[in-house]
């Protein structure tokens, strides 16, 4: 008889921790499925490493910059392997402690690929969906798919001679050249942080434009950055194949029939794909997009009753704090009788970790023309910080707010520029509580910041 369970996670992630997590809060019997490092992407493959990268070369701009402020610094190199260590030994510290944490809230963690065996005609006797996870046999009242994506890998010749984001965190040397292949925020973040740290970094794109489903007008600011930081962008460039010369280096072949030779490494930023090997939906006929990806709801129902889906499997915004808040906020609702705890998918703030940083929260103005027409009225805002006033490295900062009808309240906000990671919180509970330009015009502003900006702009 299948071990039987109030909730099961399938997946270790963000999604299938938090959900599991805030339903043992409220006594119920959990499971956790994972055949992976705890934490999921965010822990071991994407957010935490990458933002320690981002530090280091964060910390590479400042000393370039120190020259500039009358500090003699003289730079003596740079020691990927330190920062490597010492990046790996945090994210082991947390991954480790997620186990312990898991045995002090009594869920039961299965190691493994869990998969669904139940056909709808032949539920089990206690009850509720069956899975299957390396060879045992688990049932729960309520089933959640958070088993989140894996990077995707284009077909063609020569492909496995790069490497996905996944394996770029597993270089133990330092590529000297580096070709990124991508144009979405996996793409821009790796580009800066090489190039920061001393790359000579080529990012192939496969049309023009970078960050196409952002505000344009961080797109243009952020492309105008790489190019000023010395980073080749490679527009309308579609590859044929990767080829290994006589060297050792890989070269690029378009499919207009240029080459772009000499490259250490090539990572794959094209895009990610749900990672359901083996999860068997369709025993219960779960719909899955032609995708892969399985849509749920605005409370994260599947078509199927009891069973659910969040996290980026779901194809909503592929973000940590977004598949956190869909998991506790389903547990709410599961176990603690919050009949309407739900997600707001309309108004989620993301900033990109780019050199400098990039921000937004909400529509952007082509969005809001499409949904407001007339009604858009738009501000913005564009000057040299002042931490670069008389620095070689003059990115400007650009603001914008979007407003809408007469009482102009703002309904998107983008930024790039320094700190924008840590001043976009605030403005997003701002403006998911409806305020106006005139709320922002009635704030004081704190002097001399970048921030206050947004609420003088005229």
């Amino acid at each position: 008889m299948a071990e039987h369970y109030d909730l099961i996670a399938i997946g270790g992630g963000s999604g299938g921790l938090s959900v599991a997590e805030r339903a043992s809060s409220y006594g119920k019997r959990c499971a956790l499925i994972e055949m992976d490092a705890l934490g999921g992407t965010c822990v071991n493959r994407g957010c935490v490493p990458k933002k320690i990268m981002w530090n280091a070369a964060h910390l590479a701009h400042a000393l370039d910059q120190a020259g500039d402020y009358g500090f003699d610094i003289s730079q003596n190199g740079f020691d990927w392997q330190t920062l490597v260590k010492q990046r790996d030994t945090y994210v082991s510290n947390v991954t480790n402690w997620y186990d312990g944490y898991l045995k002090d809230l009594n869920i039961d963690l299965y190691r493994g690929r869990g998969g669904f065996v139940t056909p709808p005609s032949d539920l089990p006797e206690s009850g509720g969906y069956e899975i299957e996870v390396d060879g045992r046999r688990l049932s729960a009242d309520h089933i959640v798919i958070a088993v989140g994506c894996k990077p995707s890998v284009p077909d063609i010749p020569g492909a496995e001679l790069g490497m996905t984001s996944d394996q770029f965190f597993e270089l133990s040397e330092q590529p000297q050249r580096i070709a990124v292949i991508g144009a979405g925020y996996i793409a821009v973040e790796l580009a800066g942080m090489m190039s920061a740290l001393g790359s000579e970094v080529s990012l192939v794109l496969r049309r023009d434009t970078l960050l196409a489903r952002f505000d344009p007008m961080l797109s243009e600011a952020l492309t105008r950055a790489l190019n000023e930081d010395q980073i080749s962008i490679l527009s309308n460039c579609s590859l044929d194949a990767v080829i290994k010369d006589g060297d050792g280096s890989l070269t690029l072949k378009g499919a207009s029939g240029a080459t772009h030779e000499g490259f250490d490494a090539v990572v794959w930023a094209i895009g990610r794909e749900p990672n359901t090997e083996g999860l068997n939906p369709q025993h219960l006929g779960i719909y899955v997009r032609d995708d892969g990806t399985i849509p749920s709801d605005d409370f994260e129902n599947t078509n199927v009753s009891g069973i659910y889906a969040l996290g980026d499997v779901t194809g909503k915004p592929a973000l940590t704090p977004v598949a956190i808040a869909a998991g506790r906020r389903l547990a709410d609702r599961l176990f603690n009788n919050q009949k309407d705890r739900r997600v707001d998918y309309s108004c989620i703030p993301t900033v990109v970790f780019s050199h400098p940083a990039l921000g937004t929260v909400g529509l952007s103005e082509p969005e809001a023309r499409k949904q407001f027409g007339d009604a858009v009225k738009v501000y913005t805002s564009s000057f040299t910080p002042m931490v670069h006033a008389f620095s070689k490295r003059q990115h400007q900062t650009q603001l914008k707010l979007v407003t809408v009808n007469e009482e102009q309240r703002i309904v998107g906000c983008h930024v790039f520029g320094d700190s924008v990671d840590e001043m976009l919180q605030g403005f997003a509970v701002a403006i998911r509580m409806g305020a106006t330009k005139q709320d922002f015009d009635d704030t004081i502003a704190i002097h001399p910041t970048s921030a206050e900006e947004l609420v003088t702009m005229r």
